[in-house]
């Protein structure tokens, strides 16, 4: 999602999670400030859908809960709270959850030119701080392009970037398929006449 505004009022985090179901637009929340957020474009929108897709009938079975757009993550007890495009958990404190994921295993942002910075910059670095995070996945919404950033060793974390014809391996959930599913049905702009 894009954040559009910095609000002006500084909040705590019991107030931001009591005032932002008020709200009409969502808000994320970060160091006590609150940052709006508008919804993406159209192939946005179905790159998040195609792969939520496919994942919910693989996870269903295997006790996990996937979700989109929606639904907030609480990086830690003291901040921030983000909203990614699709968050994948397997733990059992999830998947009753009511307000926000706290245990993601998986954790996808869907980039556009005024999101990329801050989902590989301050969202990156917030989530490696989460440790039941095992896998980051970025994935262009204008051209065919994955990068999946996948716990290792230690503080080590493995990179694997996809392109057009590769298959796609999730092996914190031992599911894979081929890029192309999450570009189904899209058109680029270049395609565009």
């Amino acid at each position: 999602m894009i954040a559009i505004e910095q609000q002006p009022q500084k909040m705590t985090i019991e107030e931001y999670l009591e005032w932002e179901p008020e709200q009409d637009v969502r808000y994320e929340y970060v160091n006590g400030e609150v940052f709006a957020m508008t919804g993406g474009t159209i192939p946005h929108n179905d790159v998040a859908l195609n792969l939520y897709t496919a994942l919910r009938p693989h996870l269903r079975s295997r006790g996990c809960r996937v979700n989109v757009s929606d639904v907030k993550v609480q990086v830690s007890q003291q901040s921030p709270y983000y909203y990614p495009d699709v968050i994948v958990s397997c733990d059992p404190q999830d998947l009753n959850a009511r307000k926000f994921i706290q245990k993601p295993k998986i954790i996808v942002e869907i980039l556009s030119p005024s999101t990329s910075g801050k989902d590989r910059g301050e969202k990156f670095t917030s989530y490696l701080k989460m440790p039941t995070l095992q896998e980051y996945i970025l994935i262009e919404s204008e051209e065919i392009s994955v990068e999946r950033y996948c716990r290792g060793e230690g503080i080590m974390w493995l990179y694997y970037p996809y392109t057009a014809g590769d298959i796609i391996s999730l092996s914190s959930i031992d599911f894979e398929f081929p890029i192309e599913l999450l570009y189904e049905g899209i058109v680029f702009e270049t395609e565009v006449q």
